[in-house]
């Protein structure tokens, strides 16, 4: 088994030839392009993707490997994924030549070798350039081709930074350097993810709001942190995507992710000194400056601050760099039960919100629209440990007061702020429910 720890970018055409310059000016240890064909199994029901696993063989130089990707962790671009490499003779799958420890139960499913059958192909080319960074050996590799998938087809054009020895840290120290050219966008879909998605024909890919964060059993009020920021990544990648691919209403998507990110850093402001986001929160404020201009997905999502504020957020959270900015009291609370930080928080915002919509406010709603805005995001952030549907239809009475006063539909305001007043809480609070 080997730990694949590589960052990933997208890289815009017009920006491919600047990148390979600069890349030529770090290092002469370089690889010529090599074509790597890549064919990616699956079973008819998705039993490898329902556990989490990816199955190819690679062809190169008349070589070729079996490879098995297990689940990992992906924040921002950084995916860290298990692998198992296997060297083949031919290109068929010999699955029983991966160890036991590859499958979920210890045991190789006694019908998958004949139930896997090639789903996607990549076919790209790969040059490469070996760079020494800190203590770390860093393999950089542009790739250029495309996926395939049946009749479906898109292209790959991308970046892609593996750490082959060293530290972690070294790879998004040398990304800091390499995002400040542009046309790099750090991107969390996997060629594998978006072959999957040509195979299931490619169906438009919808905007989602954001969720209650779900956060694990018992956990710490850092470790909910920590959740709140990666859900604010993932939310801001995800709808850049989909801004890039031609979906301007996800343009407002990629603003609410961003001021999720910030109201996360509020939320946990009595913890968290000021100083010790105050770099990314600056990056932050370049990227919303960026936005509320009217900018062209093709300039926003491609620009170097975009890139640079993703990427710091990512090196904090793999890094925990808020670590070395807590006191003894703070890395306490830190420590404390999350469950108690939020309903301690829930009340707060309910008492928020009941005293600033208590009485009707004629045309000053729209006034309020921020401060509601930023309650119903604490509720989503905290919510996590109650039953969802009571937690839903809390939310919802503040949501559709929220759209009310966006759309200006005055008796819709009345009524959603005459429930949502009056509703009760569904959190521990003075020690009942």
């Amino acid at each position: 088994m080997a730990q694949e720890i590589e960052l990933k970018f997208y890289v815009h055409p017009d920006s491919v030839e600047t990148l390979r310059n600069h890349l030529h000016s770090l290092t002469d240890d370089r690889v010529a392009p090599t074509q790597l064909l890549n064919i990616y199994y699956e079973t008819a029901d998705n039993w490898l993707r329902r556990h989490d696993m990816g199955l190819r063989i690679r062809g190169f130089d008349g070589q070729y490997e079996m490879t098995m990707k297990i689940a990992g962790r992906v924040v921002g671009g950084l995916h860290q994924r298990p692998e198992y490499n296997i060297a083949l003779d031919k290109p068929e799958l010999d699955l029983a030549r991966f160890p036991q420890e590859v499958w979920p139960d210890g045991v190789l499913p006694e019908d998958l070798q004949t139930q896997a059958q090639p789903l996607f192909s990549t076919d790209f080319y790969r040059e490469k350039w070996l760079v020494n960074a800190g203590e770390s050996r860093i393999e950089i590799g542009l790739d250029l081709g495309e996926i395939k998938a049946g009749k479906l087809a898109e292209p790959i054009c991308e970046l892609e930074l593996e750490l082959l020895s060293g530290d972690p840290a070294d790879i998004l120290k040398l990304a800091r350097q390499l995002v400040t050219l542009s046309g790099l966008r750090q991107g969390s879909l996997s060629k594998a993810a978006r072959g999957y998605h040509l195979a299931q024909g490619n169906a438009e890919r919808h905007r989602r709001p954001t969720p209650i964060l779900k956060v694990q059993a018992k956990a710490t009020t850092e470790q909910a942190f920590t959740a709140a920021l990666e859900l604010g990544l993932s939310q801001w990648q995800y709808h850049e995507e989909l801004w890039v691919r031609g979906d301007n209403r996800a343009k407002a998507d990629v603003q609410s992710a961003i001021t999720l990110i910030r109201h996360t850093l509020m939320l946990f402001g009595g913890i968290v000194p000021r100083k010790a986001s105050a770099r990314l929160r600056d990056l932050l404020t370049q990227a919303e400056a960026t936005l509320t201009s009217d900018v062209s997905a093709a300039t926003a999502a491609w620009s170097a601050e975009a890139a640079t504020a993703k990427l710091l957020l990512t090196e904090w959270l793999v890094s925990q760099g808020w670590r070395t900015f807590l006191d003894d009291k703070a890395r306490a609370k830190f420590a404390d039960s999350f469950k108690r930080f939020a309903d301690t928080h829930l009340s707060r915002c309910a008492a928020e919100l009941k005293s600033t919509f208590a009485h009707p406010l004629g045309d000053s709603y729209r006034d309020q629209l921020p401060r509601l805005a930023r309650e119903i995001d604490s509720v989503l952030l905290l919510a996590g440990y109650y039953d969802a549907v009571q937690a839903n239809a809390w939310l919802e009475n503040w949501q559709g007061l929220l759209h009310a006063i966006e759309t200006r539909q005055r008796i819709e305001i009345e009524h959603f702020r005459n429930e949502a007043i009056c509703q009760q809480p569904f959190w521990l609070h003075s020690g009942q429910r």
